[in-house]
């Protein structure tokens, strides 16, 4: 009996340990995963700065195939999140995303101080990535509750996204890119949060989400630096 009272709590101690080491192999091996990742968005990117005028030409129906391509990507990660296939498509969707930013790209680099702008919205990203997962890591506090109210906010705003460019209207783009950084921003504490305290425990998954933000995130950051200092020859 003596021997049960002792061992018990080193048995829970140890099994502690073993889920902590766990939450950090996934944290880890989610940021390894994701430098890759950056491989393939940069050479999608390349590409697409070079093939711009073909998304520039059907902007609507180029963002609703891009769209329903990386829908069904993440529908297919999931399906192979515990084989190397899911790390396949995973990249094959950075490819993806990477050249469908051509466009943005390509514009801003006709502006004068167009790479400046490129380098402040990565660096400014990455600032983002670095303090929501100090939060995430520190606090240890689970934001899991965010889900819901996020998800529906990222509909809304891919309507409203959708909605102007119909409408066109410089005032509401330069609103949605700002709420678009806001959101995807508390997406990505979202989703380090539950790596850390255990909620996700598919390091391939967890790359998705966090890729996802990283991407929203840049590009309208870079939209936004765009409109209020790009500097025109």
């Amino acid at each position: 009996m003596q021997s049960d009272m002792q061992t018990g709590p080193s048995t829970y101690g140890a099994g502690t340990q073993g889920i902590a080491l766990a939450q950090q192999r996934v944290l880890r091996n989610t940021y390894l995963l994701l430098a890759l990742t950056m491989v393939p968005t940069v050479a999608g990117a390349l590409i697409g700065i070079n093939t711009a005028s073909i998304i520039i030409q059907n902007p609507i129906l180029n963002f609703i195939l891009m769209l329903g391509g990386v829908i069904g990507l993440q529908f297919a990660i999931a399906a192979n999140r515990n084989n190397g296939f899911g790390v396949v498509l995973l990249l094959g969707m950075t490819f993806l995303l990477g050249w469908f930013l051509g466009p943005l790209l390509s514009v801003a680099l006709a502006l004068k101080n167009g790479p400046q702008l490129i380098g402040v919205a990565a660096g400014g990203t990455g600032i983002v990535l670095f303090v929501m997962g100090l939060i995430a890591t520190t606090t240890r506090r689970d934001f899991s509750f965010m889900g819901k109210f996020l998800f529906v906010g990222m509909i809304v705003l891919l309507l409203a996204l959708v909605a102007n460019m119909f409408l066109q209207i410089p005032a509401l783009a330069l609103t949605i890119s700002a709420l678009v950084v806001v959101v995807f921003s508390l997406f990505l504490l979202h989703d380090l949060s539950r790596i850390v305290n255990g909620g996700e425990t598919n390091y391939i998954m967890a790359t998705t989400g966090v890729f996802l933000s990283l991407f929203n995130i840049f590009a309208n950051l870079l939209h936004l630096l765009m409109a209020l200092t790009g500097e025109k020859d």
